[in-house]
């Protein structure tokens, strides 16, 4: 089921799950999702949710409504678009939609390459294209840190700290230092390298995150 995750300075506030065809966004009390702030219109914006499709639409507010930095009349939203109103950001969470992305680029993948293996296969689609670390949980949920470097450090030194590679092939992750061993889909990982694919969680000192690739 889609949702959408609020925030403000990188603290998420609510989470609202969209059940209804019609969402309103706002800062009057009678809004599905109300946000309190003068930056805010009384009726600000809506989601409309079609099948699985959401789309959002700024209804004429004051400071207007953007998507990912660009303000927008009416857009359709992909997972993990980011909805900005004020100080506010609203991120769009659907996971349904993501997971039949992930299973298209495996099949795209096996179709080129029929000789490898499944395992190698997603990350080999995206090769060292569009990557990302989405954090889920703790006070930073919401955020996205792009891997644009050859080695990009995560976690917290002296806890847990992991390395994620970019290789030719895709990217991998390995344990760096700290006595509390990272998880990959919950399976600790070592100080060998370990493949990364579209959807992999990492959860390292507590805090859980996401792999994307694009």
């Amino acid at each position: 089921m889609p949702k959408m995750i609020v925030s403000i300075d990188g603290v998420v506030i609510k989470e609202v799950q969209l059940t209804k065809d019609r969402t309103s966004l706002g800062r009057r009390p009678y809004n599905d999702i109300v946000i309190d702030n003068l930056a805010v219109s009384g009726e600000h914006a809506v989601l409309q949710m079609s099948g699985n499709e959401v789309f959002v639409e700024d209804l004429n507010s004051t400071n207007g409504t953007y998507l990912n930095g660009k303000a927008v009349k009416k857009q359709q939203l992909n997972n993990g678009d980011t909805v900005e109103i004020g100080k506010y950001k609203i991120k769009y969470v659907n996971e349904v939609a993501s997971a039949g992305f992930e299973k298209t680029m495996i099949i795209k993948a096996g179709s080129v390459a029929p000789a490898a293996s499944a395992a190698p296969a997603a990350p080999a689609e995206g090769g060292t294209g569009n990557a990302a670390i989405k954090v889920m949980s703790g006070a930073a949920a919401g955020r996205e840190v792009a891997l644009v470097k050859v080695v990009t450090t995560i976690g917290k030194p002296g806890v847990a700290v992991a390395a994620i590679t970019k290789r030719p092939q895709g990217f991998v992750v390995a344990h760096v230092e700290g006595d509390s061993k990272p998880t990959l889909n919950g399976a600790p990982i070592g100080v060998e390298p370990v493949s990364l694919k579209n959807g992999d969680v990492l959860e390292l000192a507590g805090t859980q995150m996401q792999f994307v690739q694009r």
